[in-house]
């Protein structure tokens, strides 16, 4: 079974009377929103190779975590 390489993307999705969220989906279904309702969400970064690395920015980590117990370079 050969799976075809899936990418993500994070937005901003606005909620009725209250401040926008960050949200994360597939690239495709990024694709069906802007047709759907172009405009209303807004695409803040996209390409993520896996859903992890977009949840760590939908939630403000960086996308590349430094090992905590590695002693910083001189």
């Amino acid at each position: 079974m050969n799976k075809a390489a899936v990418s993500w993307v994070v937005y901003w999705k606005p909620l009725n009377h209250k401040d926008p969220v960050k949200a994360v989906c597939e690239q495709t279904e990024w694709e069906e929103l802007e047709l759907g309702r172009p405009g209303v969400n807004t695409l803040i970064q996209a390409g993520f190779a896996t859903e992890g690395a977009a949840e760590k920015v939908a939630r403000g980590e960086p996308a590349i975590v430094a090992n905590k117990w590695s002693k910083p370079r001189a």
